[in-house]
């Protein structure tokens, strides 16, 4: 059974609990990010079907949102996530042969993960730091004026830090 953990529970209670009685829904995003940390990364459909329940939503008000947003994943993933930028700016500073390099170098697509389940790479919409093109987040880390040097330092730094 899926369940939140009790402390967890408690967190998606607080989160609720700011915004007035009716409007739980706004509680949607920051609920969303609870349940893929806590459910191994990823959103699946039972995840989300309790989601919608906690939220008293209808489940395709969770998937619209879930499947709108970069930010969340619908299928699992590796360890560590290349997000790269595929907007104007990155796009016109190389961004397509970034990613084309990654895909070389890791042997995936767009949406794939490794075998060894260390990287999935996807490309995402603006991540807004268009001055720095092009670029790509893993994690809560940007990393900017990529270069296929760049990209190999960044993939031996995580296969280090995956040990």
């Amino acid at each position: 059974m899926i369940a939140f953990s009790s402390e967890k529970l408690n967190k998606v209670n607080e989160i609720i609990a700011r915004y007035p009685a009716g409007k739980q829904k706004s509680a949607l995003l920051p609920v969303l990010h609870l349940a893929q940390t806590e459910f191994g990364g990823w959103l699946d459909v039972p995840v989300m079907d309790y989601v919608a329940s906690l939220l008293s939503i209808e489940p395709i008000e969770v998937y619209e949102v879930a499947s709108f947003y970069s930010m969340y994943n619908l299928k699992p993933v590796g360890k560590f996530v290349f997000e790269v930028c595929q907007t104007g700016p990155c796009m016109l500073n190389g961004s397509d042969n970034i990613i084309s390099y990654i895909k070389e170098k890791l042997n995936i697509g767009v949406g794939e993960t490794t075998t060894d389940g260390l990287f999935t790479l996807k490309t995402v919409e603006c991540l807004g730091a268009c001055g720095y093109a092009p670029m790509m987040q893993f994690g809560k880390t940007y990393r900017e004026h990529l270069t296929k040097e760049k990209v190999d330092s960044i993939i031996e730094e995580c296969r280090s830090r995956a040990n």
